[in-house]
């Protein structure tokens, strides 16, 4: 595989990871995940902040890996792909979701 294909691969990850923080820093979604747990501030916080990280990585290997106009495109799309991938998550299986967030 050629660099911009790992660079890619990463940030599609990382823009799922970051989905997926966004997603469990909802207490709906929390409650969800965690089987009625209620979600801590700081919890909430730290999963903001990590998603938000996450988004940023996604970004900056997208724009390694290819020319400005075309890593906009390829991130906008990441990021469409990997929030119907959470949602699809967690209609079905959110228990998968404690992976990204684990504890107790």
């Amino acid at each position: 595989m050629g660099e911009a294909v790992l660079l890619l691969l990463v940030a599609a990850i990382c823009s799922f990871c970051a989905m997926a923080w966004f997603a469990l820093a909802k207490p709906a979604h929390w409650r969800q995940v965690r089987r009625g747990t209620p979600l801590a501030h700081g919890t909430r916080r730290a999963l903001q902040v990590a998603g938000s990280l996450a988004l940023l990585l996604s970004l900056w290997l997208c724009l390694r890996a290819d020319a400005p106009s075309m890593a906009a495109l390829v991130w906008l799309m990441l990021l469409a792909v990997s929030a119907a991938a959470v949602a699809f998550t967690l209609s079905w299986r959110p228990h998968w979701l404690r992976l990204w967030w684990p504890g107790r």
